[in-house]
């Protein structure tokens, strides 16, 4: 079996970080400490904003969305990392890589869209405070969180077998750590130019179009808080968007990185730990982002801590 193609291939092996075999070490530790922490933080925000009631408003069910997403963004693609740091087997059958690719992109793609969908909700908070609930009611909300992850399912389900069906010439060494569409394009033994170009469109549509819409929503954002007289007020409106702005930078600083020079542009070496950073920091980063910047889920948490005490003494 020669594996010229995707009907015949059954196999992938992983390269990963095999070049750095004292690396690996380091890294099976670190990084599965790293994800057990993104597990722990992003469950406690979803269980937070469904248990209690202050926290049931769009931005906690816009942000419960979001700790979702990065529950199965890690999880697509950590524990098999932790499988191949871990021993000699750096091998991912056909389906199981096409499965990740498949997540990865499609989850990518969906968090794009949230976080504009997040920005929207903030700019409505800001410029349109009397109004905010009717605006943002309960079937909006399902609608927009409807359109983000149908969206990203659907860019995936166009990327994905673009991808994976490229001609590999028997070729099923992939310089990654996961199955990711640069590191699979550069495997193509025929040019993958046209492939490049057409990654890039959809590219712009999935991944920048969201971020010129938050930038548009800020940019009114910060000339409403500007329009605050009260120095607290002011201090209050930034404080609930410095939390999102935060996550925004995190995530849209490393895809735009690896995802608009997708082909053997982007250094490989490069590609590896920023696609590391964007799989397991960022998802471990952002409960703390929300949590710490924000008082509202500071509070939630004391009070079902709270709550749990009182019940066991009773």
């Amino acid at each position: 079996m020669d594996g010229s193609n995707g009907s015949t291939q059954t196999h992938f092996i992983l390269l990963g970080f095999s070049d750095r075999p004292h690396l690996e070490r380091i890294l099976f530790v670190v990084i599965l400490i790293a994800y057990l922490l993104a597990l722990v933080g992003n469950t406690t925000i979803i269980l937070v904003s469904r248990l209690d009631p202050h926290l049931h408003t769009p931005m906690y069910f816009f942000l419960t969305h979001l700790s979702f997403l990065d529950l199965s963004f890690t999880t697509s693609s950590i524990p098999q990392l932790l499988y191949n740091l871990n021993g000699r087997d750096k091998t991912i059958s056909y389906t199981g890589c096409a499965i990740q690719l498949f997540l990865f992109l499609g989850l990518g793609g969906v968090e794009c869209l949230l976080l504009a969908v997040m920005a929207y909700d903030r700019f409505v908070a800001i410029c349109k405070p009397l109004h905010y609930m009717v605006i943002m009611n309960p079937r909006l909300c399902r609608g927009l969180a409807s359109v983000a992850w149908g969206c990203g399912v659907a860019n995936s389900l166009a990327m994905s077998p673009v991808t994976l069906h490229l001609p590999r010439c028997g070729r099923h060494e992939v310089d990654h750590f996961l199955c990711e569409m640069p590191a699979l394009i550069r495997t193509a033994c025929v040019s993958t130019v046209a492939v490049e170009g057409t990654v890039f469109v959809l590219a712009v549509g999935v991944v920048l179009s969201p971020l010129v819409f938050i930038l548009l929503s800020y940019s009114y954002i910060v000339r409403a808080v500007l329009q605050i007289r009260s120095a607290s007020g002011r201090q209050k409106a930034f404080s609930t968007c410095g939390s999102h702005l935060t996550v925004v930078s995190l995530f849209y600083g490393n895809i735009i990185y690896m995802y608009m020079q997708p082909g053997a542009s982007s250094s490989q070496d490069q590609g590896k730990f920023l696609t590391l950073f964007y799989n397991i920091v960022t998802p471990l980063l952002n409960p703390l982002i929300y949590t710490l910047r924000n008082r509202e889920v500071k509070g939630a948490l004391g009070r079902l801590l709270l709550g749990k005490r009182e019940l066991g003494k009773e």
